[in-house]
């Protein structure tokens, strides 16, 4: 399968050479990181620092940072739906709903960008695929819910809502959350979603 970042790094007549390659690797390991922990407000320099490359480099081997974020957003995106479908087709319809459950709030609680894209700030293309993304979970939660797992009188909407609350805070009350908070939160809100 090809992906929007394969489209976007490939030249039009075809291959990369192997130096273009791992540049342009690098720029993708780059902007994932900055995306991570940044944001959408990441900019080229950060880019191009993080990936050990010059701007010039940058710019021959994507047309702009806003099409390179936005390509990685779309694939971790689709990647998110396809996990959703796969759950969906699990055998045991709680077990593949918890499975995605748990890939969903990591992802969101990990990333700044995707968070945001999710949210609605990802721009045009980003907005198709989160609109993917949310078919594929309202399907996932009502096969679950026909297989019981999930309480009847949940609408499908508030499902995302509740697992975005699994995400911690940094602090509060004057405390750190732990490194795995968001799994302890995740149970305690799927413990509350179980039909």
């Amino acid at each position: 399968m090809t992906t929007g970042l394969d489209a976007l790094l490939a030249p039009e007549g075809g291959r990369l050479r192997a130096d273009a390659r791992r540049n342009a690797e690098r720029l993708v390991a780059a902007a994932r990181a900055a995306l991570d922990e940044i944001g959408l407000d990441a900019t080229t320099r950060d880019v191009a620092r993080r990936a050990g490359v010059g701007l010039g480099t940058l710019y021959r081997r994507v047309p702009s940072l806003d099409a390179l974020m936005a390509a990685i957003l779309a694939d971790t995106i689709d990647e998110m739906t396809e996990q959703a479908v796969r759950a969906r087709e699990a055998d045991d319809a709680w077990a593949g709903f918890t499975a995605f459950a748990a890939d969903f709030v990591q992802l969101r609680a990990s990333s700044c960008g995707l968070h945001a894209a999710l949210g609605g700030g990802g721009g045009p293309d980003v907005e198709t695929r989160v609109e993917r993304l949310r078919d594929a979970v309202r399907e996932l939660v009502r096969h679950a819910q026909d297989a019981g797992a999930i309480r009847a009188d949940v609408d499908w909407v508030d499902v995302p809502f509740a697992l975005g609350t699994a995400i911690p805070a940094d602090h509060t009350l004057g405390m750190a959350a732990r490194p795995d908070q968001w799994r302890r939160n995740l149970a305690i809100v799927l413990d509350g979603l179980r039909g």
